[in-house]
């Protein structure tokens, strides 16, 4: 079995910065896995109660049929169906050694990263009927809390570029009124940003991109909707404490547009995040206890460490990017298993070839020390 060197492994910010994390390697560790150790935490196998499990999902793209708006291709019902039915019978299901091992834990929720339904993007009447019937089927699948869909555990949304580029539509609508029905510790003023609480872990959806800096008066390409605002006020109020851990997710993949920020350059304007933008949310971010971001969009899996910059980094706030997990293109779907104790973060992955027929774990285990 290959085991992981140091340069292969990304560094918790926090275990850093304080000087008390160092690498190890061994024979027990999943190929590409890190193991850390130190964090005055001891070493072992934590119990049930000490972990906070999850699944995170993206890009479902429920997508209907042009020529008869009112069904979904049948793509789309297969790939999103055997998503929902794979992730209901993942719990208390072993996880093979090549992918650390044990067993799926009790699951609190599932995070969806956005770009739910295909068409929130495209303007016109067939257009528009074709989103009604998309929002309905992901409604009627997902449910919100557990009891009303196929899902069998709460979900929590973002929007993405197709739900809606420009925070307007049914898409949006839909999601500000399932806002509404959700028990959260905060809510936006205009109702599409939350942050809720799963023990002492605090979470953060954020939407499409996250934005916009006031200083900044250039148009946006995808219109943040006040994120920044709303994450600012929310760690304030709910992460004081810069012990409290803090999960962020929004849809757009953040470390193509971590450039320098100049409000003056017209090349922002056909980017899908300002870049002024970014360097805000960084800034906004970066004295807090951030465990993980998770997004979706770029419909492949990518896990790395993000310092502010566009540089690959060894250290920083780890970025969770979720593959694609049930698009109606093709049978390769993934979505993330999550795991948070007292020690670490652990992200495992759940695969597809064949449209959620049958399932296999990825031969990986990435493992993140906790601050």
């Amino acid at each position: 079995m290959k085991t992981a060197k140091a340069s292969d492994c990304p560094l918790d910010r926090r275990a850093f910065l304080s000087k008390t994390a160092r690498w190890t390697t061994g024979a027990a560790m999943a190929s590409g896995a890190c193991e850390f150790s130190g964090l005055d935490v001891a070493r072992g196998q934590p119990s049930e109660s000490d972990t906070i499990g999850f699944f995170a999902i993206g890009d479902t793209h429920y997508f209907a049929n042009e020529r008869s708006t009112h069904e979904l291709v049948d793509s789309s019902v297969v790939n999103c169906q055997g998503l929902i039915d794979t992730l209901n019978r993942l719990e208390g299901t072993p996880i093979p050694d090549l992918a650390g091992g044990g067993n799926v834990g009790s699951i609190r929720g599932v995070i969806h990263a956005g770009d739910i339904i295909d068409t929130g993007d495209k303007r016109g009447k067939i257009q528009e009927s074709m989103q009604r019937r998309e929002w309905d089927g992901y409604v009627a699948d997902f449910g919100l809390t557990g009891t009303e869909g196929r899902l069998r555990y709460p979900v929590y949304e973002v929007h993405g570029n197709h739900d809606s580029p420009g925070g307007d539509g049914l898409a949006i609508e839909g999601l500000i009124e399932r806002s509404k029905k959700r028990e959260v510790l905060s809510r936006s003023s205009n109702g599409l940003h939350y942050s809720w609480s799963w023990g002492p872990l605090h979470l953060i959806n954020l939407g499409i991109v996250v934005g916009e800096d006031r200083k900044i008066e250039q148009r946006r390409r995808y219109n943040p909707m006040d994120s920044l605002d709303f994450l600012i006020g929310d760690l304030q109020q709910h992460a004081a404490d810069l012990s409290t851990p803090v999960l962020i997710t929004h849809h757009v993949d953040v470390v193509r547009y971590s450039k320098p920020c100049d409000g003056s350059d017209t090349a922002n304007l056909g980017l899908e995040w300002n870049p002024c933008d970014v360097q805000a949310y960084y800034q906004a971010i970066e004295k807090y206890n951030v465990l993980a971001i998770l997004y979706g969009h770029t419909h492949v899996r990518n896990i790395q460490n993000w310092d502010g910059t566009a540089q690959k980094a060894q250290r920083g706030i780890p970025l969770l990017n979720i593959d694609n997990s049930s698009h109606f293109s093709g049978g390769n779907q993934a979505f993330f298993y999550i795991e948070i104790d007292r020690q670490e973060l652990r992200v495992r992955e759940c695969a597809t070839k064949d449209s959620w027929a049958t399932h296999y774990w990825t031969p990986n285990l990435w493992r993140f020390a906790r601050g």
